[in-house]
């Protein structure tokens, strides 16, 4: 028992330590691709377009489009919506349709460091890396990722990849229209495409739109703990 013991905790030890310099280092390089891109070449024989563009190179108003559809609280949270997870929760009691309570934050964190699929052990590390993302990375270098590697379309990852394949211009020249129909098709980029919009889009479209109206900006310097401290 004592030997298994050790294995346990040198194994964990070793997870541990690993991963909190894997995390670091993609806090500074471009990440040079993510194992959902691998699974879907592999799998669907989908390609891969992805070219990564540092965040000033992204127009804002991607950023404000994805908060506006994703997650509001972006800026406030610690990496977890509470109340959106308990609401989610309630309704699943009540068998209702199951809703998605990710956040940006673990949105990225399942992107980056982990497989596609569902298990209780990969939720389990999807939380752990979003704690780790939240610590190391800040919110403006998990915005930066987010948007170059999130799948915004069949083998498309990335605001770069989109801006050329759906509307023939660069990620920095994105109007608001067009990154809130990018932002639309987030639910599901595989089934709905932002260079084909649908009547549903373009309603999804319009909401988001007046969403990015009300909430303005991406203030990335505006934590929970600025906030308690006011």
């Amino acid at each position: 028992m004592k030997k298994v013991f050790s294995f346990i905790l040198k194994t964990a030890i070793t997870f541990i330590v690993l991963s909190i310099i894997w995390v670091v280092v993609y806090r500074f390089v471009p990440i040079p691709g993510t194992l959902l891109m691998l699974s879907r070449n592999i799998n669907d024989n989908a390609p891969i377009h992805y070219d990564w563009q540092p965040l000033e190179n992204i127009t804002p108003h991607l950023a404000l489009a994805v908060v506006s559809s994703e997650d509001n609280l972006f800026t406030q949270h610690n990496g977890f919506d509470i109340d959106a997870i308990k609401l989610a929760q309630e309704e699943a009691k009540k068998g209702k349709k199951l809703r998605g309570a990710s956040t940006i934050s673990q949105q990225t964190a399942k992107n980056v460091f982990l497989w596609n699929g569902r298990s209780w052990v990969r939720k389990g590390l999807e939380a752990y890396f979003t704690v780790l993302i939240e610590l190391i990375w800040g919110k403006e270098r998990i915005m930066e990722v987010y948007l170059n590697c999130i799948e915004m379309g069949n083998g498309i990852y990335g605001a770069s990849a989109v801006a050329k394949h759906h509307f023939g211009t660069s990620a920095d020249k994105l109007t608001k229209s067009q990154c809130a129909l990018i932002a639309a098709t987030l639910p599901n980029p595989r089934k709905y495409n932002s260079a084909k919009p649908s009547k549903y889009m373009l309603k999804r479209q319009s909401d988001i739109l007046k969403l990015m109206k009300y909430i303005g900006k991406v203030d990335y310097n505006n934590t929970t703990d600025k906030k308690k401290s006011k």
